[in-house]
């Protein structure tokens, strides 16, 4: 009876034991992604990044240590190079860090590159940071986007990052007092100092030195602590697709710039020429691709109301005559725009004047082509209609006296003159009248 009973229970805990099992499984391969294609620790995983913290990166990156950890790679080697970036993007990356099953070590390098700004956090965020022999990293004090903070909004952008700063050093044991100046005073120090201050963990020559000196080094992450060990492992270059290099790409101020004003070149050539569609829909797909880059910019408005007023003054130079004063006011607002579109003390997050200049100046003549050919055609005779047959020559086909039939533009016409013409004789048309046209006799020897 007891054992019949015991047998009883068991047969009801095979849905529980399944169950129970299948979530084991499912844990597994999404921390050592069992999926057939590489057991763990199986080749090591570089990839570089040599740009601006943006979402293109950041998806790149993120991406990056998820098929890392889904393939079996022993650790995940980010070379870096950044003058820093986007907070958000900068989190992102940081999160997949401290999440990632996989090691991940922050190499600055190669020599002659920086980790500044939101490059700071990413490194102390690693398992391991190294740094070639001359690099340097800091420089972490917080850009504000989209204008101007004032004061009491710097100064809680600054705390935040601050905290953010310490709460990485301390997780990584790094050094805490300099992971907040570097935030609060900008300090910036050499590789060797960084060593040497207890900000990062070693330093190296090239890559091959690096996994050398990676080579039994335990780490903690998130799933407990694991050793590194690369040594004879494949390394499997990690490089950026079509996708991400064009979300790296549209983070440019002067990429955004450039397909704003081509933007409006199409948007006004079709105002200005109704039914040809193919600049209406190129100006169109440029403007979508230009708003999507101005959201990870610093975008003052303002300098994007002036260009907005330069290319309606354009518009208005075709249907207003201005004698070119819409003209240049339009190249004026457009210069001022473009020089107050982006605010932000990085170089990185400025226009460059190799990009303003010749824009400015490329529409001005394309405003200036135009518009003298406008002119041309205002002060040129006419060459069609009634006023197109003044100047013209005919014959006369009857004495006019006063009045005739002559032949002119390969037609007849009633004709009056004022002198006496004899028939035959060649003759120009002074004025039209109705149907009647008023001719004199045309110079002697004139064809």
């Amino acid at each position: 009876m007891n054992k019949s009973g015991r047998f009883g229970r068991l047969g009801r805990r095979p849905k529980r034991i399944w169950r129970a099992l299948l979530l084991t499984l499912a844990v597994t391969a999404a921390l050592y992604g069992f999926s057939g294609a590489n057991p763990p620790g199986s080749f090591v995983a570089v990839t570089r990044i040599k740009s601006t913290i943006n979402p293109g990166i950041s998806d790149f990156v993120v991406k990056v240590l998820r098929d890392a950890a889904g393939e079996g790679a022993a650790c995940v080697v980010l070379q870096l190079d950044t003058p820093g970036g986007l907070d958000t993007a900068m989190r992102d990356i940081v999160q997949a860090i401290l999440n990632s099953p996989v090691p991940v070590v922050v190499y600055v390098a190669p020599s002659g590159a920086r980790a500044a700004s939101a490059g700071v956090m990413i490194t102390l965020a690693s398992h391991v940071a190294a740094m070639a022999p001359g690099t340097n990293i800091g420089a972490a004090h917080p850009v504000g986007l989209g204008g101007q903070m004032d004061e009491t909004m710097l100064k809680k952008v600054e705390n935040d990052a601050a905290a953010y700063s310490k709460s990485l050093a301390e997780q990584r044991g790094r050094n805490v007092e300099w992971a907040v100046k570097a935030v609060r005073e900008s300090e910036s120090v050499s590789a060797e100092k960084a060593l040497e201050l207890n900000i990062i963990d070693l330093v190296a020559e090239n890559l091959s030195d690096l996994l050398e000196k990676l080579e039994g080094r335990e780490v903690k992450t998130l799933f407990g602590p694991r050793k590194i060990l690369v040594k004879n492992l494949p390394v499997r270059e990690i490089e950026m697709g079509w996708r991400y290099r064009l979300l790296d790409a549209l983070s440019n101020p002067n990429i955004a710039y450039i397909l704003m004003v081509l933007g409006f070149y199409g948007i006004f050539f079709e105002l200005s020429n109704p039914g040809v569609i193919f600049p209406g829909v190129f100006g169109a797909i440029c403007l979508i691709l230009a708003f999507f880059a101005l959201q990870t910019l610093p975008v003052n408005y303002a300098g994007i109301l002036l260009i907005l007023l330069a290319v309606l003054l354009f518009i208005a130079e075709i249907k207003v005559t201005s004698y070119g004063v819409l003209t240049l006011g339009g190249i004026i607002s457009m210069i001022l725009g473009s020089l107050m579109l982006f605010e932000s003390p990085e170089p990185y997050l400025r226009l460059s004047w190799y990009i303003i200049l010749p824009t400015v100046l490329t529409t001005a003549a394309l405003i200036v082509f135009g518009l003298s050919f406008a002119l041309k055609a205002q002060l040129s005779r006419p060459r069609t209609g009634r006023e197109g047959l003044v100047g013209l020559r005919g014959t006369a086909l009857t004495d006019l006296d006063p009045e005739g039939k002559v032949f002119v533009h390969g037609e007849y016409w009633n004709a009056r003159s004022e002198d006496v013409v004899r028939k035959g004789e060649r003759v120009e048309v002074v004025k039209v009248s109705d149907l009647l046209i008023l001719v004199k006799r045309a110079p002697a020897g004139d064809g």
